[in-house]
C-alpha cells in the first residue's frame, strides 16, 4: 500500500470536535521513590527540585500543566527511538493516552512484555507492580480521526504493528496543519478501542488529572493479569494476546521468578 499524501489544506478540512477524557498509566513510585532517600518532606521536596533541574525543559505553552501532563512534551534531549507518531531525534513531544482505562492497561502490558522479550534472561517479577492510572480532560476542535472516513481508508498503514513510518509522516502533516490531537485505533487492546496522540498542550481542558485509579499488573508464564482496586475491575491478557507482534511471538514465557 502506498503512503497517502495529505496536504495542510486537506487535513484542515477533516478537523473534528472532541470533548472527553483520556487515560494514561505511570508507575506508582513516580513520587514516592525519593522519599526513602531523605529524612523529611522538606528534604524530599528539595531533592525533587534538584532532579527536575536535570531534566529537559518543558515548553513554555505546557508549563501551566501538572507534571503528569507536561512530562511527555519535554524535548530538550534526543528522543532515543521513534514511537508511532514521534520520530527519533530531537523531536516534539507527544502525549499518548487511551479513551478507556483498560486500553491504557493493555498498552502498558504490551510494553512490559516487550521489555522481557528483549531481555530473555531476566526472571519474571515475583510480585505485581503497582501503577497509577489517571485521566485528563481534553477539548479540541482540531482532532484528526484515523478511525473515521476518509482517513480510515488507510487503516492498514495506521495499524501496522511495527512499522511506524506512515504514522510519523502523518503526524508531520498533522502538525503542519496545526492539529491538536490524532485519534487512532489501539493495536494492543483486544477490543480495538481508541487511543489519542495529543500533539499540543492547548488540547487539555484542565491543567491537572481529573481522576485516578490504582492498578496492579502481574506478569507470569500464563500471561498478564491486571486488577484495579476502585472501581473494582480486572482484565487479563493470555499468552497469545499479543502474539501477532513478531517481537512478542518469540518471548520466552517459561522463565523463573525474580
Amino acid at each position: 500500500m502506498s503512503l497517502p499524501i495529505w496536504t495542510r489544506v486537506a487535513l484542515s478540512s477533516e478537523f473534528r470536535r472532541f470533548d472527553g477524557a483520556c487515560w494514561r498509566l505511570v508507575e506508582a513510585q513516580h513520587r514516592v521513590s525519593t522519599l526513602k532517600l531523605t529524612d523529611t518532606l522538606a528534604e524530599q521536596s528539595l531533592l525533587e527540585d534538584l532532579i527536575e533541574e536535570t531534566k529537559p525543559a518543558i515548553p513554555p505553552d505546557c508549563r501551566h500543566l501538572d507534571f503528569l501532563l507536561a512530562t511527555p512534551f519535554r524535548y530538550g534531549a534526543i528522543y532515543p527511538t521513534g514511537s508511532r507518531f514521534r520520530r527519533a531525534g530531537r523531536t516534539l513531544g507527544v502525549y499518548y493516552a487511551a479513551e478507556h482505562p483498560a486500553t491504557a492497561v493493555a498498552e502498558m502490558a504490551f510494553y512490559r512484555l516487550l521489555f522481557f522479550a528483549e531481555s530473555p534472561a531476566t526472571p519474571w517479577p515475583s510480585d505485581a507492580a503497582e501503577y497509577t492510572a489517571f485521566s485528563a480532560a481534553v477539548s479540541s476542535e482540531r482532532l484528526l480521526d484515523l478511525m473515521s472516513e476518509p482517513l480510515s481508508q488507510d487503516s492498514g498503514l495506521w495499524t501496522d504493528l511495527t512499522d511506524y513510518g506512515p504514522c510519523q509522516a502523518f503526524a508531520d502533516a498533522a502538525r503542519s496543519a496545526d492539529a491538536d490531537v490524532i485519534r487512532y485505533q489501539s493495536v494492543r487492546d483486544p477490543d480495538r478501542r481508541a487511543n489519542l496522540a495529543i500533539l499540543m498542550c492547548r488540547a487539555f481542558a484542565r491543567p491537572a488529572p481529573v481522576d485516578r485509579q490504582t492498578w496492579r499488573i502481574r506478569l507470569s508464564p500464563s500471561g498478564v493479569q491486571a486488577l484495579c482496586e476502585f472501581p473494582r475491575q480486572g482484565v487479563e491478557f493470555p499468552r497469545g494476546t499479543f502474539g501477532a507482534d513478531s517481537r512478542i511471538a518469540t518471548l520466552n514465557w517459561d522463565r523463573g521468578d525474580l
